[in-house]
């Protein structure tokens, strides 16, 4: 068995933690309530187009006072970006109003559910006095998120791009981590489940890395025997 690391760090959205339904559900409901009808499945598929062509969530250079400016307005011109998409933009009588809705909400628990193996491994690992860190290319809603979702007492670092500067899979993240743990890579493991973004990065950062394939429908069970790793 090999020895046990340091430190685990953990991506969030999407290992630790999912979207109930779909974005486009979320987005459809809200929108409702401002007056806008659009297909959930429509949105799903515009916001995913415009998640992808846009930059990566990391503004370096800013200062933590306008920080929370910045992330608001990266998150409102993905959602003004996908609405346009899918040719209801201008139905909305305040777009504002209902940007501001839709942004707060997902800093609560509601629009969140939490994977059903998460707390027996994350207590697991605690238990063997392994340290956990989150490194995440979200916002800093993540720490309102994490509270309300009962995870953020297991960990002790947090790492988000938004707040470095600089976001996966580019490797400097990786390292601003490993400072706050004051250890070597050969200590570190990385587990999230995007191929690209956590495995292959993190590779190239040289931790340890584990794939977390949510997808059943690729890959049955990935999900539920991740937390054995250690035995």
């Amino acid at each position: 068995m090999s020895p046990l690391p340091q430190v685990i760090f953990l991506d969030a959205v999407g290992t630790l933690f999912g979207v109930r339904g779909t974005v486009g559900e979320v987005y459809g409901e809200i929108a409702q309530q401002f007056g806008v009808a659009v297909a959930p499945e429509a949105i799903d598929t515009a916001f995913i187009e415009c998640f992808q062509r846009s930059p990566l969530a990391a503004f370096p250079g800013v200062s933590p006072a306008e920080l929370a400016e910045y992330e608001f307005n990266w998150w409102r011109a993905i959602a003004t970006q996908t609405f346009q998409q899918v040719g209801v933009f201008e139905q909305f009588a305040d777009f504002s109003g209902f940007f501001t809705q839709l942004y707060d909400y997902f800093a609560t628990a509601d629009p969140w559910f939490v994977y059903p193996d998460v707390v027996e491994a994350l207590a697991g690992w605690q238990n063997q006095g392994i340290e956990l860190g989150i490194i995440s290319n979200f916002d800093s809603r993540i720490y309102s998120v994490l509270k309300a979702l009962n995870l953020a007492e297991f960990f002790t670092s947090f790492t988000i791009s938004t707040e470095v500067g600089v976001a996966k899979p580019n490797s400097q993240i990786f390292a601003i981590a490993l400072t706050k743990h004051h250890c070597s890579v050969s200590e570190a493991w990385h587990i999230g489940d995007s191929w690209k973004e956590d495995y292959q990065a993190a590779t190239e950062a040289g931790l340890k890395a584990i794939w977390l394939n949510r997808d059943s429908r690729r890959q049955p069970g990935s999900g539920e025997v991740w937390y054995s790793l250690l035995g």
